[in-house]
């Protein structure tokens, strides 16, 4: 990517958060940046006056809708070079108490969604041989929350899905990096944030505490978006990127620690691992 100085960004997800401050910084930088949100009068502002912008509507969850907004974005810039899926949200509840539609929809926005635009995109950074596609992931990503069940299990799989991506498109020249933030100043946890209300006495400790924390500190998160934008642009500008990035302190000590914990455990059960083959 450093030798393309006018690069062609295509960002899902632009109305809020991320994907709103990656639309202002790269187009400050005179990239040619393409803007999408479900409605566009929510984008409108970040192109007004930037030829080297197009806002386009997109909702990831409806095929027709992605077909129209990579077709658009070809038609207006010729190529894609840069992936951003950011689109999505979060969904709270216990486990037990998970509503199959709010779950379902979970899974639409952030993993069916996100593999869809992806699919759309990919015909386009292959035949360039060059690109790189950035997914938006979670700390949850690594780790499950109480409370989390379901929106972590949605960046779980994003996560071994682009395991198994930069594996395939590696050879092709084709960069991937997973992006891992944890607590950020977005409105993740505020307005954009879906909960189910745990009224289970036997969950008040641990899925309801953690909501209600969840919504307490909106607002108050450490994590800059406007730096974690900046720090996106930069891997992009690099030879040899992370396939990792995770954004924030906070995030850098809890996945590292659990990390550690994991393999601790593995390897103290490694024996009974090598056991379960058939004997020599």
């Amino acid at each position: 990517m450093a030798a393309n100085k006018n690069p062609v960004w295509f960002i899902s997800g632009c109305s809020t958060g991320f994907g709103r401050e990656l639309a202002q910084q790269t187009l400050a930088r005179g990239f040619n940046v393409v803007v999408t949100a479900r409605d566009t009068t929510k984008v409108a502002d970040l192109v007004a006056g930037h030829d080297n912008g197009l806002a386009v509507a997109l909702d990831v969850t409806q095929q027709a809708s992605i077909d129209n907004a990579v077709s658009a974005a070809l038609e207006k810039f010729g190529t894609i070079d840069v992936l951003v899926n950011n689109a999505g949200y979060g969904y709270q509840s216990s486990v037990e108490e998970g509503e199959e539609k709010a779950i379902r929809a979970q899974f639409d926005a952030n993993v069916f969604g996100l593999f869809a635009l992806t699919r759309a995109v990919l015909p386009t950074l292959r035949r360039a041989r060059h690109g790189h596609i950035i997914n938006i992931t979670s700390v949850a990503g690594f780790i499950g929350f109480g409370s989390s069940g379901y929106y972590s299990a949605s960046k779980h799989a994003v996560e071994g899905w682009s395991d198994s991506l930069a594996l395939e498109v590696g050879p092709l020249g084709i960069k991937v990096t997973r992006v891992e933030p944890g607590p950020f100043r977005t409105d993740w946890a505020g307005r954009s944030l879906q909960q189910t209300t745990s009224k289970l006495a036997e969950y008040a400790e641990t899925a309801a505490a953690r909501m209600k924390s969840t919504s307490e500190y909106s607002g108050t998160q450490k994590g800059d978006p406007a730096r974690a934008a900046t720090a996106m642009i930069a891997i992009t500008e690099h030879d040899n990127p992370p396939r990792h990035l995770v954004m924030g302190a906070w995030g850098y000590e809890a996945v590292t620690e659990k990390l550690k914990e994991r393999l601790a455990q593995i390897e103290a059960w490694k024996q009974t691992s090598i056991d379960t083959d058939f004997p020599e």
